[in-house]
């Protein structure tokens, strides 16, 4: 129920104010000075104020002033008599939501109070879902600390403040996105718009009115004018995902664009100039394109004034842990299962640390997904995996030897393999050597003498 607190020096007035508010489904709270009120504002949630325009000692502009102090957002009726009209007037200059004159009908004082308060839901809402949205794409949220995730933070914290343009490259499913979104985030430009592209989606007669939009008649089917991604990122940041599908004569028009600031609908001969920041992803690796003639040279100098790489999760399986426990806990929430998972068991554990992940983080999201739904336990077992992670053929005997030198001897090269398993057991265990000697398949003293041996 919202709360709407009555100041006014005049008992008889709080009193009838009050009846004709709760009436109307609201809950009223009433001050008789300014004092007062400021004193309930500090100590109860209000949705709005109404308050007289005349009292002795804080009068209602005195009283408006504290508000916006205390709580810029929150919506102040004024009351006043016909006399003080000016007055009213100058508290609306002071940010006033509107006053109403005395004496005044129910219906009219209702209706301003349903518009002032339905508006304040509007403001706290947005003000919500940016404060989540901020929460969400922090950099500092992205889940993993291994030694080339903390590569990426270091040059997310030092280009999200820039307007540079950025080139993100990796694999499929290594978040890219999530990375564009958290430097917009961390941005001067965090209010205005995120705009994002997949230009593999768009035919290539349909991605240049995508990108630039058009005129009304321009073609067949431009039934009026239309806005492009470029008009709509104005002041905020475009996001070119799959850049390197864009056709050459649209990189031609693009390079213009990120030189020159300004575009043209298609179909249009007005330039219109824009401010935008451009961030741009490919599966991709752009230089080897431009060195096969697929890609333009001077676009891609103009696309890597700062580039990074997202690593595949099989660079960075000692994120592993940290993303599985983070999906079992956003997913459980989101399906509201009735039973606690507390992890995975060791012979998952096992698995899914064999697994190359070909899919990467959205391949490992989707199957612990899947995991968290199937399970019937307290713990996802080896029966909630698919088939793929069960199979012979994503375990020890898939291990290709492509990586390894023709000339390494097998002694050093099982001794190598014996240490990066022991290492990401203790790892996937937390290092709990119990644990860690369990999912090898060894004792806890066999591993204790290893963990000496190779100094971990």
């Amino acid at each position: 129920m919202d709360k709407v607190l009555i100041v006014d020096d005049e008992k008889n007035y709080l009193t009838i104010l009050g009846e004709v508010i709760k009436e109307e489904g609201f809950e009223p709270v009433t001050a008789s000075s300014g004092l007062i009120a400021l004193d309930l504002l500090r100590s109860e949630s209000i949705d709005l104020v109404l308050t007289d325009m005349m009292m002795p000692g804080m009068d209602g502009i005195e009283l408006l002033a504290q508000i916006k102090e205390l709580a810029p957002s929150l919506p102040v009726m004024v009351m006043t008599a016909h006399g003080s009209v000016e007055r009213a007037v100058e508290a609306m200059q002071k940010g006033a939501f509107t006053y109403i004159l005395k004496p005044f009908d129910n219906e009219t004082l209702v209706a301003h109070m349903k518009k002032a308060i339905a508006i304040h839901e509007i403001v706290k809402e947005n003000s919500r879902l940016k404060e989540e949205i901020s929460t969400r794409y922090n950099f500092d949220n992205i889940i993993g600390k291994s030694k080339p995730m903390k590569a990426l933070y270091n040059v997310i914290q030092k280009v999200a403040p820039t307007g540079a343009s950025i080139l993100i490259e990796g694999e499929s499913g290594t978040g890219k996105e999530l990375v564009a979104r958290s430097i917009h985030y961390n941005s001067p430009r965090k209010d205005h718009p995120l705009v994002a592209v997949n230009c593999s989606a768009f035919a290539e007669s349909l991605l240049e009115s995508e990108l630039f939009g058009h005129e009304k008649g321009a073609f067949t089917g431009a039934a009026g004018m239309k806005k492009g991604r470029f008009e709509l990122s104005n002041q905020g940041t475009l996001f070119l995902d799959e850049i390197g599908e864009i056709p050459t004569n649209i990189q031609v028009k693009l390079l213009r664009v990120l030189q020159e600031k300004t575009i043209e609908r298609v179909g249009g001969t007005k330039p219109l100039k824009m401010d935008f920041r451009l961030i741009a992803a490919t599966n991709k690796n752009l230089e080897k394109e431009v060195e096969q003639g697929r890609f333009r040279e001077d676009l891609y100098y103009r696309l890597n004034i700062v580039k990074t790489v997202m690593p595949p999760l099989r660079d960075r399986d000692g994120d592993i842990p940290l993303l599985v426990n983070h999906f079992i806990s956003k997913y459980a929430h989101e399906r509201k299962s009735p039973r606690p998972l507390d992890g995975v068991d060791s012979r998952a554990a096992r698995l899914i640390f064999e697994y190359s992940w070909p899919g990467n983080v959205r391949e490992l999201e989707n199957i612990i997904e899947r995991a968290v739904i199937l399970a019937t336990g307290n713990t996802i077992s080896v029966e909630d995996l698919p088939m793929k992670l069960q199979s012979p053929s994503s375990s020890l005997s898939s291990i290709p030897l492509e990586g390894i030198p023709e000339n390494a001897g097998l002694v050093e090269t099982l001794t190598a393999v014996e240490k990066r398993m022991i290492k990401r057991a203790m790892t996937l265990s937390g290092n709990v050597q119990t644990k860690a000697a369990e999912i090898l398949g060894i004792g806890k003293s066999g591993l204790n003498q290893k963990l000496k041996k190779y100094g971990l």
